[in-house]
């Protein structure tokens, strides 16, 4: 009687093929295309990458009060960015009221802690959310504008990493519910409704943001009543929040039409209106998938508000570049506009990534 066949144990794979040389030959050398843009790639970063160095850490300059001590080496001379860094941050807040602005970031930071924690249950987290969405501009005003006894600082002395952060924070929180029902407004059965809807997007999102910011900041006062005026940053605050809200519109819009409608006929089924089907259940569906575009709208805006230059705002963007202008400190514009790039690089990064995270939680189908 024969013996059964066994059969051989598999050979391992070639070491070729596993461990950082198979990645390099998956990656890099898998063809004669890829091994000439990886040799061009290297080239490139031998050529750019030793320089950069030396300008930016090795011959750079670090200490010292003005500007004589930046004739010493021939590198970055970041003493300009140490010196001016407390205005590129609050731009003309008064120095003793500083402490304000200094509150109000860590009332935001402590009071955001619960929303990120795992062990915190979602509803909690929501209640806790919808009531810190609720108290913290309030807090914020009054201690960043003037109130309970404090002295008022007028909106034209904020200025630098502050100001940005207000106008994108409050861009960012106000678009988003007005996206929202502009978006199922424009999927409406009723034609006054759609239209209007329809209307506003269009106009919006067919109109630069420089023209809406030069619009509500120097035509709109023009249509007022005699003796009416509003603040210059409220009037810039409108304005974005307008505009974002478009663009927000169609990002959701998308989100809803790829919800199927037997999701809409199953809520009705239920015996669910329509406000309740919408916010029960396609609402969080259609949102959860559009979260790329959302995030991706917010970077925008974030970027965008640099614009408000044009209406005289001195965001981080303009107080660097009048910064550079300080005849004392003439010459050293790249050293600013490289901060001012880190820290806009900064903050939308960290957007993107948590929104990565976001999907990841929420199971969109996210994939690196």
């Amino acid at each position: 009687m024969a013996e059964p066949h066994v059969p051989h144990p598999d050979l391992p794979p070639p070491a070729s093929a596993v461990g950082a040389l198979g990645w390099l030959r998956r990656n890099l050398f898998s063809s004669p295309l890829n091994i000439a843009l990886t040799a061009l790639a290297l080239y490139l970063l031998v050529t750019l990458i030793p320089p950069l160095l030396r300008w930016a850490l090795l011959d750079a300059t670090w200490s010292g009060e003005d500007r004589a001590a930046c004739r010493v080496n021939s590198g970055a001379c970041w003493t300009f960015i140490r010196v001016h860094f407390d205005q590129f941050l609050y731009g003309f807040y008064p120095e003793a009221q500083r402490w304000r602005v200094n509150a109000v970031v860590l009332f935001l930071i402590f009071g955001a802690v619960p929303l990120f924690l795992r062990s915190v249950p979602d509803s909690l987290k929501l209640r806790w959310g919808l009531g810190l969405l609720l108290a913290f501009p309030v807090v914020a005003f009054l201690l960043l504008r003037g109130g309970l006894g404090l002295p008022v600082v007028d909106t034209s002395s904020w200025g630098g990493l502050l100001l940005t952060l207000v106008i994108a924070g409050v861009g960012m929180t106000a678009a988003l519910p007005l996206g929202v029902l502009l978006a199922l407004g424009r999927r409406s059965d009723m034609p006054a409704i759609q239209t209007l809807c329809v209307t506003f997007i269009e106009f919006w999102r067919g109109v630069p943001l420089i023209t809406v910011l030069f619009m509500s900041s120097v035509m709109l006062p023009l249509f007022l009543p005699a003796g009416m005026n509003f603040d210059k940053l409220l009037r810039a605050l409108i304005g974005v929040t307008l505009f974002q809200a478009a663009y927000m519109a169609e990002v959701v819009r998308g989100g809803l039409q790829a919800i199927p409608k037997g999701q809409i006929e199953a809520a009705a089924a239920l015996g669910l209106g329509y406000w309740k089907s919408m916010l029960l259940i396609v609402l969080p569906q259609a949102l959860k998938l559009v979260i790329p575009g959302i995030v991706n709208t917010f970077i925008a805006l974030f970027k965008d508000t640099s614009l408000v230059l044009i209406i005289g705002l001195f965001d981080l963007m303009n107080i660097v570049h009048n910064a550079t202008t300080n005849p004392e400190w003439l010459g050293f514009s790249t050293e600013g506009y490289v901060f001012a790039a880190a820290v806009y690089w900064l903050f939308c990064f960290g957007m993107s990534r948590y929104s990565q995270k976001l999907e990841k939680r929420l199971h969109t189908g996210h994939k690196r």
